[in-house]
This record gives structure tokens, sequence and C-alpha cells, in this order.
């Protein structure tokens, strides 16, 4: 591999050509080098990232990992990966051969890993131990289904965390209504926090609604978006899932509600944020609130398990809740089994009732 001097500066560059993923000829130059060696490294590794040769460093297949993933995530998602890949896994890998990294090498990583701790001196959570293990168990995968590569270390080496099952926390509707008074002070926060007890929404969902998103005749509104701030940045994106886009039923009181406050939004434009304040504001807000009213202290999210929880009170079906909150219906019966009013009691009576029916209606 020929690297060049440049006379003018002292600084070294390559010139070559490769062959492109269209079988086409490209010629690519890079300048800057200090030294002839890293001249000659850099082209290497650029040549075997174009040849996708798994003996290419961990820190080039991270980069030709971003290339292939990035385009297929949601900005939030992948920044929240790259974040945990740049921070947690690449500066202990970076200079390693990719196919050279072994399952004793993944079990040094863990040992560093968990000997790490949080901004608070803490030592970091089983979830957030899996989470990590499992980025770099992704990158391995990858590698082994499109690149060739034979064995994933991190698979072999098993996982360092497990996940822990938090408590689910969520409010009785009397909680909730306590909760409620003390909020009408402040009536953005009174109607964002009525839209998500009373309809189930995330909190991405509630913070991107528009005035056009609210049809009051068919008493409905429908959830086709997301907001996320990344970045110092307000982005708008697609719901979490398929199933989030869904179109909600409102109660009467409710349309009723969100009908006088968007008249209180003088001159918001159709396409336009009703919510135009974050998850931190939120969040201060519900301290607030529960501070004023001695209600139990929740996470916005468990707000959306407060629907839920009500709605399974009031008899409905994991089906029909799940297409209201934009869930599978699967995952309802799994995380809400708990909640769901036994109902082996009755069908042992019933089929009691059956079998005795049937043996008199025999006997006459």
């Amino acid at each position: 591999m020929a690297a060049f001097k440049n006379k003018d500066n002292g600084s070294w560059y390559v010139q070559f050509r490769y062959i492109d993923w269209r079988g086409e000829h490209q010629q690519k130059l890079k300048r800057g080098f200090a030294t002839k060696r890293e001249a000659q490294e850099w082209e290497r590794e650029f040549l075997m990232q174009k040849q996708a040769d798994v003996n290419m460093t961990f820190e080039s297949f991270v980069a030709l990992y971003e290339k292939d993933i990035k385009p297929k995530l949601k900005l939030n998602t992948w920044l929240t990966k790259e974040s945990i890949i740049q921070k947690k896994i690449v500066p202990y890998f970076k200079k390693r051969k990719l196919s050279e990294i072994t399952a004793k090498d993944i079990i040094d990583w863990q040992n560093e890993i968990r000997s790490l701790t949080d901004f608070k001196g803490r030592p970091y959570s089983t979830t957030y131990l899996k989470t990590i293990h499992n980025q770099l168990s992704c990158i391995f995968n990858h590698a082994i289904k499109y690149y060739g590569l034979q064995i994933n270390p991190a698979a072999k080496a098993g996982n360092m965390g497990t996940e822990e099952r938090r408590e689910m926390l969520f409010w009785t509707k009397d909680e909730y209504l306590k909760f409620a008074d003390a909020m009408m002070d402040k009536p953005i926060s009174y109607y964002a926090f009525e839209m998500l007890y009373w309809c189930g929404i995330r909190e991405g969902e509630l913070l991107a609604l528009t005035p056009a998103d609210f049809n009051f005749k068919a008493e409905t509104v429908t959830i086709n978006k997301s907001y996320q701030r990344l970045k110092g940045e307000d982005v708008i994106t697609t719901p979490k899932t398929p199933k989030s886009n869904r179109v909600i039923k409102m109660p009467k009181f409710l349309c009723e509600e969100m009908q006088d406050y968007l008249k209180q939004l003088y001159g918001a434009e159709s396409g336009g944020r009703i919510f135009p304040i974050t998850k931190h504001y939120l969040k201060h807000e519900m301290e607030r609130g529960c501070k004023e009213t001695g209600v139990k202290r929740i996470r916005i999210h468990d707000i959306r398990h407060s629907h839920i929880s009500l709605l399974i009170d009031m008899g409905f079906t994991a089906l029909a809740i799940a297409d209201r909150v934009g869930h599978e219906s699967i995952d309802i019966t799994y995380r809400y089994a708990h909640l769901f009013p036994t109902r082996q009691t009755d069908m042992a009576d019933k089929l009691n009732m059956e079998r005795t029916q049937k043996g008199a209606q025999q006997c006459h």
C-alpha cells in the first residue's frame, strides 16, 4: 500500500482505486496523516470495510454497523444505541480485530463494566447491564448475518445482567381526581394530564398533538405521531409501533374540556403543538401535584398503566383495551394479568351446572 508525502506541509496522503458495491471503479484520496504508517493503516481499514473483511478493527466495523442500521431506526432509538456503543463498548475493543475477539475478552470487558458506577456513585442496575451487553451482542450478530463472522463471542460469554421487573405503579381513579384538582391552577397542565389519564396515550403522543388531530363531531383524537426533544431540537416522529397509529374515542366530558382549551389557544395553527411543553415540565408538575395532595408519586408513563387498570376494573377485554392504547392484546394479557379478576371459579361453577343439567335431562 503506497503512501505519499506532501512536500508543502510534510503530511502524508493516500490515493488508490477500489471497486464499489455497484461493481464500479472508484478513486479515493485522503490527506492529512502525520505519518506514513497512519496513512497506510487508514487505507487498509478502508479497503477491508469495502470488502466486508471481518479482520477489520472493531472500530471500523462499528462504523459499518451504523451505516447499515441507522437508516432503519428512529433517531431517538439510534442515539440511545450510539451512546452505549461509543461510551461503553468501542473504547474497550476499538483496535482489536473483529474476528479475534474471544468470549474470554468479553468476560474481561463485563467485569470492567460491572465495576463502573453512575453519576451518583451507584453500581449499574442489572437491567442496564443487560442492555449494554445486548448492544454488543447485536453488533456481533450483524457481523455473522451479513459479513461472514463465524461466532458471536458475546453470546458465548453469556449476558452480564437480567431484566428487573419494576413494580407496576398506578393511581386509582380517586387518586387521579385528587391530583387533577391541584393542576387546575395551570390550564396547560390540567388538560395535559386529563388527556394522559382518560385516553391512556404515551407522553410523546400527548406532546405531539395538534388541533387538527381532534374531531369533536365524532368525539375522537387521532394518534399518528410522537414528540421528542433531541440534541436541543424539537423532533416529530412516527409513533412507537405501527399498532400505535390509532383513533381514540374520547368521553364527552373530555371533548368539552379540550374544546374549551383549544379556544383558549387563540390563533393556534392547526398543525401547531397544543402542548408546547417538555417531558421535564410534566415531571415537575407531577412532583408539585403529589406534594400538594399527598397522592403517591408515580412516573408519567404510569398514568398510562392507571388508564389500563381503570379499563380492566370496568370489565373490558384485553383485546378492546389493546386497540385503545396501541398495544398488542398479548402484551396487555401478560403485563396486566394480575389485575384481571380471576374467572376460574366462575368457569368451574358453570361447567358443573352444564354437567348437572345434562345429567338431570337424561334421568327424564
